[in-house]
């Protein structure tokens, strides 16, 4: 059965455990969320894209489609090294690029139906991974983690 996690204010530091002061516990949370992030990363169905191939896919899909320099943004990588991974996606079957409608000199990138069906089964394994980890949790720890996701969510937009 699903469980829970220890209070996130809490964490120990010693042998018997105290509350985390602001930055300790701002630490804990860089840590503990990058260290997921990377075990989540390696749950990939097709092994031949990389993090950021992946990552644009992802935007593509919950953004719809945009002209790489948007892409750039939203993805935090400079212009010219969206357009090298555009090109490599489209290479592979991934994305089209078509006219923009309005300015003929850019290209707007959409997701192939491809794309779609891989990025459907990338979320299923990695949801299914993720189930297996938390059904180790206790109860009331998987109840401060559920509590918790809209939260993180919510820093992940900021």
């Amino acid at each position: 059965m699903l469980k829970t996690m220890p209070d996130p204010s809490r964490l120990p530091s010693s042998a018997t455990e105290a509350p985390l002061d602001d930055a300790a516990a701002v630490s804990a949370l860089r840590s503990a969320v990058m260290r997921l992030s990377r075990r989540l990363k390696h749950q990939r169905v097709d092994e031949s894209l990389s993090p950021t191939e992946m990552s644009v896919l992802g935007t593509l899909a919950g953004c719809g489609s945009a002209t790489p320099s948007e892409l750039a943004r939203k993805e935090h990588v400079q212009p010219p090294s969206m357009t090298r991974i555009v090109a490599l996606l489209e290479a592979k079957g991934l994305v089209r690029l078509e006219p923009h409608q309005e300015d003929r000199r850019q290209k707007v990138v959409s997701p192939t139906e491809r794309a779609e069906v891989m990025l459907e089964e990338s979320r299923r394994k990695r949801n299914a991974w993720l189930s297996e980890l938390v059904g180790q949790l206790s109860e009331d720890e998987w109840e401060t983690l559920r509590a918790a996701a809209p939260v993180l969510e919510k820093l992940a937009r900021m």
